[in-house]
Protein backbone atom coordinates (compact mmCIF):
# COMPACT_ATOMS: atom_id res chain seq x y z
CA UNK A 1 0.00 0.00 0.00
CA UNK A 2 0.95 3.39 -0.64
CA UNK A 3 2.95 5.29 2.18
CA UNK A 4 4.31 8.39 3.11
CA UNK A 5 7.92 8.59 2.70
CA UNK A 6 9.26 7.36 6.01
CA UNK A 7 6.66 8.57 8.07
CA UNK A 8 7.23 9.53 11.43
CA UNK A 9 7.10 6.67 14.46
CA UNK A 10 5.33 7.09 17.71
CA UNK A 11 8.22 5.85 18.66
CA UNK A 12 9.77 9.51 18.17
CA UNK A 13 7.62 11.00 20.89
CA UNK A 14 4.26 12.63 21.03
CA UNK A 15 2.74 14.19 17.83
CA UNK A 16 -0.42 16.31 18.04
CA UNK A 17 -2.40 17.76 15.79
CA UNK A 18 -5.34 19.95 14.44
CA UNK A 19 -7.55 19.05 11.32
CA UNK A 20 -10.37 22.14 10.79
CA UNK A 21 -12.48 21.94 7.63
CA UNK A 22 -12.26 25.15 5.54
CA UNK A 23 -16.12 25.96 5.28
CA UNK A 24 -15.46 29.57 7.08
CA UNK A 25 -13.22 30.77 9.89
CA UNK A 26 -12.38 29.89 13.39
CA UNK A 27 -15.38 30.21 15.93
CA UNK A 28 -15.37 29.86 19.43
CA UNK A 29 -15.95 26.18 19.32
CA UNK A 30 -13.38 25.31 16.80
CA UNK A 31 -11.02 27.62 19.12
CA UNK A 32 -11.53 25.48 21.87
CA UNK A 33 -10.21 22.30 20.22
CA UNK A 34 -7.60 24.55 18.34
CA UNK A 35 -6.52 25.61 22.40
CA UNK A 36 -6.69 21.82 23.82
CA UNK A 37 -4.77 20.20 21.14
CA UNK A 38 -1.72 23.10 20.69
CA UNK A 39 -1.82 23.13 25.06
CA UNK A 40 -1.76 19.05 25.28
CA UNK A 41 0.92 18.64 22.56
CA UNK A 42 3.32 21.51 24.11
CA UNK A 43 2.54 20.32 27.69
CA UNK A 44 3.72 16.81 26.97
CA UNK A 45 6.73 18.38 24.93
CA UNK A 46 5.53 17.02 21.92
CA UNK A 47 4.81 18.80 18.14
CA UNK A 48 1.58 20.22 17.25
CA UNK A 49 0.62 19.75 13.20
CA UNK A 50 -1.75 21.21 10.91
CA UNK A 51 -4.51 19.44 8.84
CA UNK A 52 -6.61 21.49 6.42
CA UNK A 53 -9.85 18.68 6.10
CA UNK A 54 -10.52 19.81 2.66
CA UNK A 55 -11.91 16.10 1.55
CA UNK A 56 -15.89 17.68 1.39
CA UNK A 57 -14.78 19.69 -1.60
CA UNK A 58 -18.80 20.77 -1.95
CA UNK A 59 -18.69 22.60 1.14
CA UNK A 60 -15.42 24.42 1.20
CA UNK A 61 -15.31 27.93 1.19
CA UNK A 62 -12.23 29.37 -0.93
CA UNK A 63 -10.01 31.25 0.93
CA UNK A 64 -11.08 29.59 4.82
CA UNK A 65 -7.69 27.69 4.94
CA UNK A 66 -5.69 30.59 4.43
CA UNK A 67 -8.03 32.98 6.49
CA UNK A 68 -7.89 29.57 9.58
CA UNK A 69 -4.20 29.51 9.51
CA UNK A 70 -3.87 33.73 9.90
CA UNK A 71 -6.48 33.00 13.09
CA UNK A 72 -4.18 30.52 14.40
CA UNK A 73 -1.06 32.50 14.02
CA UNK A 74 -2.65 35.84 15.35
CA UNK A 75 -3.48 33.94 19.01
CA UNK A 76 0.13 32.48 18.87
CA UNK A 77 -0.72 28.75 18.00
CA UNK A 78 1.80 28.02 15.25
CA UNK A 79 2.15 24.30 13.81
CA UNK A 80 5.79 21.97 13.79
CA UNK A 81 5.52 21.58 9.80
CA UNK A 82 3.95 22.32 6.73
CA UNK A 83 0.20 22.33 7.03
CA UNK A 84 -1.37 19.60 5.36
CA UNK A 85 -4.48 19.08 2.58
CA UNK A 86 -6.54 16.28 2.64
CA UNK A 87 -7.61 17.30 -0.84
CA UNK A 88 -4.27 16.20 -2.39
CA UNK A 89 -3.51 12.68 -0.90
CA UNK A 90 -6.34 11.25 -2.73
CA UNK A 91 -4.23 8.27 -3.90
CA UNK A 92 -3.16 7.32 -0.11
CA UNK A 93 -7.23 6.81 0.85
CA UNK A 94 -7.28 5.08 -3.09
CA UNK A 95 -4.30 2.58 -1.92
CA UNK A 96 -5.94 1.81 1.77
CA UNK A 97 -9.30 1.46 -0.46
CA UNK A 98 -7.81 -0.91 -2.38
CA UNK A 99 -6.62 -2.88 0.99
CA UNK A 100 -9.85 -3.55 2.29
CA UNK A 101 -10.91 -4.50 -0.70
CA UNK A 102 -8.58 -7.14 -0.77
CA UNK A 103 -10.06 -8.14 2.45
CA UNK A 104 -13.65 -8.40 1.27
CA UNK A 105 -14.99 -6.30 3.41
CA UNK A 106 -16.49 -3.91 0.36
CA UNK A 107 -20.43 -3.68 -1.12
CA UNK A 108 -21.78 -1.19 -3.22
CA UNK A 109 -24.72 0.57 -2.62
CA UNK A 110 -27.66 2.44 -4.09
CA UNK A 111 -29.77 3.52 -1.21
CA UNK A 112 -31.02 6.97 -0.73
CA UNK A 113 -30.89 8.38 3.11
CA UNK A 114 -34.61 8.32 2.54
CA UNK A 115 -34.87 4.96 0.92
CA UNK A 116 -33.10 3.73 4.71
CA UNK A 117 -35.65 6.06 6.33
CA UNK A 118 -38.43 3.78 4.94
CA UNK A 119 -37.12 0.82 5.57
CA UNK A 120 -36.20 1.60 9.23
CA UNK A 121 -39.85 2.80 9.52
CA UNK A 122 -41.07 -0.04 8.14
CA UNK A 123 -39.26 -2.66 10.58
CA UNK A 124 -40.80 -0.55 13.48
CA UNK A 125 -37.39 1.75 13.89
CA UNK A 126 -37.67 5.82 14.14
CA UNK A 127 -34.42 7.90 14.42
CA UNK A 128 -34.39 10.34 16.65
CA UNK A 129 -33.73 14.04 15.02
CA UNK A 130 -29.82 14.76 14.69
CA UNK A 131 -29.11 10.68 15.77
CA UNK A 132 -27.43 8.39 12.96
CA UNK A 133 -29.59 6.10 10.97
CA UNK A 134 -28.31 2.65 11.44
CA UNK A 135 -27.96 1.01 8.10
CA UNK A 136 -30.51 -2.00 7.75
CA UNK A 137 -27.75 -3.65 5.03
CA UNK A 138 -30.24 -3.98 2.38
CA UNK A 139 -27.60 -3.70 -0.26
CA UNK A 140 -24.79 -6.17 1.83
CA UNK A 141 -24.52 -9.54 -0.70
CA UNK A 142 -25.12 -12.70 1.49
CA UNK A 143 -21.88 -13.82 0.57
CA UNK A 144 -18.85 -11.21 1.18
CA UNK A 145 -15.83 -11.39 -1.45
CA UNK A 146 -12.72 -8.82 -3.03
CA UNK A 147 -14.42 -7.09 -5.91
CA UNK A 148 -13.11 -6.44 -9.46
CA UNK A 149 -11.11 -3.48 -10.04
CA UNK A 150 -13.63 -2.81 -12.79
CA UNK A 151 -16.63 -2.96 -10.57
CA UNK A 152 -14.28 -0.95 -7.75
CA UNK A 153 -13.98 1.81 -10.20
CA UNK A 154 -18.10 2.38 -10.21
CA UNK A 155 -18.61 5.90 -8.80
CA UNK A 156 -22.10 6.58 -9.08
CA UNK A 157 -23.15 4.18 -5.73
CA UNK A 158 -21.40 4.38 -2.23
CA UNK A 159 -19.11 1.83 -0.93
CA UNK A 160 -19.79 0.53 2.76
CA UNK A 161 -17.24 -1.46 4.81
CA UNK A 162 -19.41 -5.17 5.74
CA UNK A 163 -18.82 -5.26 9.96
CA UNK A 164 -18.69 -8.31 11.44
CA UNK A 165 -21.27 -9.46 14.08
CA UNK A 166 -21.58 -8.32 17.26
CA UNK A 167 -18.68 -5.83 16.27
CA UNK A 168 -17.71 -3.74 19.22
CA UNK A 169 -15.04 -1.17 20.14
CA UNK A 170 -14.06 -0.31 23.88
CA UNK A 171 -11.24 1.99 24.37
CA UNK A 172 -9.83 4.30 27.38
CA UNK A 173 -10.62 8.30 26.51
CA UNK A 174 -7.75 10.30 28.65
CA UNK A 175 -10.62 12.60 29.48
CA UNK A 176 -13.80 10.32 29.79
CA UNK A 177 -12.34 7.12 31.28
CA UNK A 178 -13.74 3.91 29.21
CA UNK A 179 -15.58 4.38 25.88
CA UNK A 180 -17.24 1.62 24.43
CA UNK A 181 -19.94 1.43 21.17
CA UNK A 182 -21.97 -1.33 19.20
CA UNK A 183 -21.25 -0.62 15.66
CA UNK A 184 -23.51 -3.37 14.38
CA UNK A 185 -26.56 -1.79 16.83
CA UNK A 186 -25.45 2.39 16.73
CA UNK A 187 -23.66 2.70 13.38
CA UNK A 188 -24.16 -0.38 10.79
CA UNK A 189 -21.95 -0.79 8.00
CA UNK A 190 -20.84 2.55 7.09
CA UNK A 191 -19.87 4.45 3.72
CA UNK A 192 -16.15 4.51 3.01
CA UNK A 193 -16.29 6.45 -0.74
CA UNK A 194 -19.62 8.48 -1.06
CA UNK A 195 -21.89 7.93 -4.35
CA UNK A 196 -19.71 11.50 -5.79
CA UNK A 197 -16.60 9.76 -5.89
CA UNK A 198 -15.44 11.61 -2.86
CA UNK A 199 -13.75 9.63 0.01
CA UNK A 200 -15.46 10.09 3.31
CA UNK A 201 -13.86 11.46 6.35
CA UNK A 202 -14.17 8.58 8.08
CA UNK A 203 -11.33 6.45 5.88
CA UNK A 204 -9.40 9.96 4.98
CA UNK A 205 -8.49 10.95 8.97
CA UNK A 206 -7.28 6.98 10.18
CA UNK A 207 -4.68 6.95 6.93
CA UNK A 208 -3.38 10.49 7.55
CA UNK A 209 -3.25 9.82 11.55
CA UNK A 210 -1.64 6.81 10.53
CA UNK A 211 0.83 8.13 7.58
CA UNK A 212 1.39 11.67 10.18
CA UNK A 213 2.17 9.63 13.20
CA UNK A 214 -0.43 11.35 14.82
CA UNK A 215 0.40 9.75 18.77
CA UNK A 216 -2.82 11.55 20.14
CA UNK A 217 -5.87 13.00 18.95
CA UNK A 218 -7.27 15.79 20.92
CA UNK A 219 -10.84 17.56 19.69
CA UNK A 220 -14.10 18.26 20.94
CA UNK A 221 -16.91 15.78 21.84
CA UNK A 222 -18.73 15.98 18.64
CA UNK A 223 -16.10 13.57 17.17
CA UNK A 224 -16.69 10.95 20.06
CA UNK A 225 -19.19 9.20 18.33
CA UNK A 226 -16.69 8.74 15.51
CA UNK A 227 -13.71 6.93 17.17
CA UNK A 228 -15.32 3.38 17.38
CA UNK A 229 -15.48 3.74 13.89
CA UNK A 230 -11.81 5.22 12.91
CA UNK A 231 -10.36 2.49 15.54
CA UNK A 232 -12.17 -0.55 13.34
CA UNK A 233 -10.67 0.69 10.24
CA UNK A 234 -7.09 0.82 11.55
CA UNK A 235 -7.23 -2.11 13.03
CA UNK A 236 -8.29 -3.53 9.54
CA UNK A 237 -5.74 -1.59 7.92
CA UNK A 238 -3.10 -2.79 10.67
CA UNK A 239 -2.54 0.93 11.99
CA UNK A 240 -1.88 1.75 15.49
CA UNK A 241 -4.74 3.33 17.44
CA UNK A 242 -3.04 7.16 19.03
CA UNK A 243 -4.37 7.77 22.55
CA UNK A 244 -8.30 10.22 22.38
CA UNK A 245 -9.12 13.06 24.43
CA UNK A 246 -12.56 14.25 23.73
CA UNK A 247 -13.13 18.15 25.10
CA UNK A 248 -16.62 19.48 26.31
CA UNK A 249 -18.10 21.62 23.66
CA UNK A 250 -18.87 25.23 23.67
CA UNK A 251 -22.60 26.07 23.14
CA UNK A 252 -24.54 28.32 22.36
CA UNK A 253 -27.49 30.57 24.50
CA UNK A 254 -30.13 28.04 23.06
CA UNK A 255 -27.58 24.88 23.95
CA UNK A 256 -26.68 23.97 20.46
CA UNK A 257 -23.23 23.38 19.71
CA UNK A 258 -21.16 26.40 18.07
CA UNK A 259 -20.62 26.03 14.39
CA UNK A 260 -20.89 26.99 10.71
CA UNK A 261 -24.47 25.56 11.32
CA UNK A 262 -25.63 27.70 14.01
CA UNK A 263 -24.20 30.86 12.30
CA UNK A 264 -21.64 31.11 15.35
CA UNK A 265 -18.93 34.17 14.44
CA UNK A 266 -16.05 34.19 13.78
CA UNK A 267 -13.18 34.95 16.79
CA UNK A 268 -12.00 38.64 17.01
CA UNK A 269 -7.74 38.86 16.02
CA UNK A 270 -8.26 42.44 15.54
CA UNK A 271 -5.75 43.20 18.04
CA UNK A 272 -3.90 41.59 20.65
CA UNK A 273 -6.30 41.77 23.66
CA UNK A 274 -9.14 40.89 21.34
CA UNK A 275 -6.86 37.61 20.90
CA UNK A 276 -6.35 37.26 25.01
CA UNK A 277 -10.07 37.78 25.35
CA UNK A 278 -10.87 35.41 23.20
CA UNK A 279 -7.97 32.80 24.17
CA UNK A 280 -8.96 33.64 27.96
CA UNK A 281 -12.91 32.19 27.40
CA UNK A 282 -11.10 29.17 25.17
CA UNK A 283 -8.97 28.61 27.98
CA UNK A 284 -12.27 28.95 30.97
CA UNK A 285 -14.40 26.49 28.95
CA UNK A 286 -11.49 23.96 29.12
CA UNK A 287 -11.30 24.26 33.05
CA UNK A 288 -7.94 26.58 33.12
CA UNK A 289 -8.45 28.88 36.03
CA UNK A 290 -6.28 31.98 37.78
CA UNK A 291 -4.55 33.19 34.55
CA UNK A 292 -3.40 35.93 33.60
CA UNK A 293 -6.33 38.29 33.01
CA UNK A 294 -3.64 41.83 32.13
CA UNK A 295 -0.91 43.22 31.54
CA UNK A 296 0.48 40.31 29.56
CA UNK A 297 1.27 39.26 26.10
CA UNK A 298 -0.12 36.15 24.17
CA UNK A 299 3.38 34.05 24.38
CA UNK A 300 2.84 34.75 28.13
CA UNK A 301 -0.73 33.70 28.75
CA UNK A 302 0.22 30.57 26.83
CA UNK A 303 2.68 29.78 28.99
CA UNK A 304 0.63 30.43 31.70
CA UNK A 305 -2.07 28.61 30.19
CA UNK A 306 0.15 25.38 29.06
CA UNK A 307 1.59 25.12 32.52
CA UNK A 308 -2.33 25.24 34.13
CA UNK A 309 -3.07 22.79 31.44
CA UNK A 310 -0.58 20.12 33.07
CA UNK A 311 -2.87 20.28 36.17
CA UNK A 312 -5.79 20.55 34.76
CA UNK A 313 -5.09 16.79 32.73
CA UNK A 314 -3.31 15.21 35.36
CA UNK A 315 -6.64 15.75 37.42
CA UNK A 316 -8.72 14.84 34.56
CA UNK A 317 -6.85 11.22 34.19
CA UNK A 318 -9.03 8.05 34.40
CA UNK A 319 -8.99 6.09 37.48
CA UNK A 320 -7.97 3.07 38.14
Amino acid sequence: MSKLKNPPSPADGYRGRFAPSPTGPLHAGSLVAALGSWLDARANGGQWLLRIEDIDTPRCVPGADLQIQAQLHACGLFWDEEASYQSRRQEHYQAAFRRLNTLGCLYSCSCSRQMIANTLAAAGVHTPRNQEMVYPRTCRPSQMKPNSDEFLGETKKAWRIALPENCQIQFEDLSLGIQGQDLCQEVGDFVLRRNDGLFTYQLAVVVDDAQQGITHIVRGQDLLNNTARQIYLQNQLGYPTPSYRHLPLALDANGEKLSKQTLASSINTESDQSVLAELRKAGEHLGLRDLPDGGTTIAEWLLAATKAWRDVTANTQPKD
